[in-house]
């Protein structure tokens, strides 16, 4: 062998080695990190587990595995990148889990695909062998949802839901909106990175991280600059703000009282006042009716302040919230407290009680009736003749959806409320929106003529035609009218109208025309229409003057 041959032998076999070292120590990189992935995992750290399964699916795309778990991981964070990896582990491994068909329909739920999430769920139910498995419990109840779902979706309600923005929500939850008496401030509850909110980090003996691997939960304010944009939250300082979690739930007593939940004694109820100098004093634990060794949740006092309604676990037998409420006695405490009974609580949780101003509509938060799935919004009346809450009613989409909808809360003018809900789109998971009527807008202008722009067209009749959100034919008109041939209609804002234009009963043509959201009945646009058409109304008018032929001949004369 030649020196260039060994030469280049000894090169090869160097490079060989190198290769196999790197190979060996890429391959171990990846083991690493698929183990710390899944220890994140089994502990329910969804978030910190994902950059690590993101790493090994970097290295190897097709690893089933890793794409499973990280879908699963992602249905809090990404629900449609959580579908892509749990059908993308599936096909590659039709057997990647034995819950996959489980898990199959909960990500097609989350994203709307009712019959598929049905199909999978009854498919994931016939592998269960035991005839008492009480999985076959759960399965059923989220068929139910399914179905629940798909009726709701299938008849919307005219809503206009609206993300508060990126100022206020972050990657991580937001929930439990407190707004002021004057709509200028909002007080609620983040989950944020601590060292992103100004005084939050601050937190006196602080762990930042709680059990699930998320901040603990902080009560923060944002001060409204115009009807859009809120200032940058910042924290409400370390009385409000413990070592555990914190959340808002009511401002009372002219916003000198913030009514709030600490994570003590597995939650309770607390009550914080605020000084003369604007700071919120230490915040005091409302009495045994209403606290116990259970957990506690949500808290709402009537604006006299003589009725408590809130949610708590103490009564319950498998530890789910249900609603009670307590009077306030004669010495100013709080009196035993009385559930609002079975036509309001469920087996399951029902949270977050909220009323009206003059107190004849109950709105809550429940995972039973017949919810969208997880929680959703309901509202109850007041029956003055049985002297009880009336059936619930599910508010509909668009204002629940098939995740978590919890803590609506009214505006002072009841014109609009604000929602926590973790929907597509949205920032993080859980976001703060506020929920809009859609209302009427005033359409006004003219018709005129194509050939001549100058002159309005009086007796148009114009037939605005459009659709309400669950497909139900809506049709509004008016007509031109002399001498300025104008026209002024209020149609329903929010979408496209055929506009059919008329004359004489005959149609001249129609067009499409789009109309914008409008959440207030003020709002009005000009609209004016230019259509194929000569008006002759005004024909006959001028004179004529005289022709004249001679006797017999067709030949004009000359004076003609």
């Amino acid at each position: 062998m030649d020196n260039l041959s060994k030469r280049l032998l000894r090169a090869s076999c160097a490079l060989a080695l190198t290769a196999a070292v790197a190979t060996s120590a890429h391959a171990q990189s990846a083991r690493k990190n698929l183990q710390t992935a899944n220890k994140l995992y089994n502990q329910e750290n969804y978030r910190a587990s994902i950059p690590y399964y993101e790493k090994v699916l970097a290295a190897d795309p097709n690893n089933a595995q890793a794409l499973f778990k990280a879908g699963v991981a992602y249905l809090s964070f990404d629900k449609e990148k959580a579908s892509d990896y749990i059908y993308k582990s599936q096909k590659l491994k039709p057997k990647v889990s034995k819950d996959v068909e489980y898990w199959l329909g909960r990500v097609d739920h989350l994203n709307y695909n009712f019959d598929e999430a049905i199909t999978h769920y009854q498919n994931y139910n016939a592998t269960l062998k035991k005839k008492n498995d009480t999985r076959r419990e759960e399965v059923a109840q989220l068929i139910q949802h399914s179905k629940n779902a798909k009726v709701l979706f299938n008849s919307p309600k005219d809503i206009f839901v609206k993300n508060l923005g990126p100022t206020v929500n972050t990657q991580y939850a937001e929930h439990s909106p407190v707004i002021s008496s004057d709509d200028k401030v909002l007080i609620f509850t983040t989950r944020a990175n601590p060292a992103d909110v100004p005084g939050l980090q601050n937190r006196a003996g602080k762990k930042d991280i709680a059990a699930d691997g998320e901040y603990f939960e902080g009560i923060v304010e944002a001060r409204r600059i115009d009807a859009d944009n809120w200032e940058k939250p910042r924290s409400l300082g370390t009385q409000l703000n413990s070592r555990g979690h914190d959340a808002s739930n009511q401002l009372f007593d002219n916003d000198s009282k913030l009514l709030m939940y600490r994570d003590d004694e597995d939650g309770d109820v607390f009550v914080s006042s605020k000084s003369q100098d604007g700071n919120w004093g230490q915040p005091v634990k409302l009495n045994s009716n209403i606290n116990s060794k259970q957990r506690e949740g949500d808290a709402y006092i009537t604006p006299d302040g003589m009725t408590l309604y809130f949610s708590t676990a103490h009564y319950s037998e498998d530890g789910n919230l249900d609603l009670y409420y307590s009077k306030r006695t004669a010495g100013g405490d709080w009196g035993p407290a009385k559930s609002l009974g079975g036509g309001i609580n469920t087996k399951e949780d029902d949270d977050s009680p909220y009323l009206s101003r003059d107190g004849k509509t109950l709105y809550f938060a429940s995972r039973g009736h017949n919810t969208m799935g997880g929680y959703d919004i309901f509202k109850s009346s007041w029956d003055t003749i049985g002297n009880k809450w009336g059936r619930p009613e599910n508010m509909g989409y668009p204002i629940n959806t098939p995740d978590d909808d919890s803590y609506y809360r009214l505006a002072p003018d009841g014109t609009y409320a604000y929602l926590s809900s973790y929907r597509i789109g949205g920032y993080g998971e859980k976001d703060i929106y506020t929920i809009n009527y859609i209302k009427n807008i005033i359409i006004k202008g003219q018709v005129f003529s194509k050939r001549d722009s100058t002159q309005a067209i009086p007796g148009v009749e114009l037939v605005f035609n459009g659709t309400q959100a669950d497909k139900t034919a809506i049709s509004f008109r008016d007509i031109t009218k002399a001498p300025n041939g104008d026209y002024r209609v209020a149609v329903l804002s929010g979408r496209t109208y055929q506009v059919a234009v008329n004359r004489d009963g005959k149609n001249i043509e129609t067009q499409e025309f789009a109309v914008p959201v409008s959440t207030n009945d003020s709002t009005s646009i000009t609209k004016n229409f230019y259509v194929n058409y000569i008006d002759t109304t005004f024909a006959g008018t001028g004179r004529l003057k005289s022709i004249y032929f001679d006797t017999d001949k067709y030949t004009l004369r000359a004076e003609s």
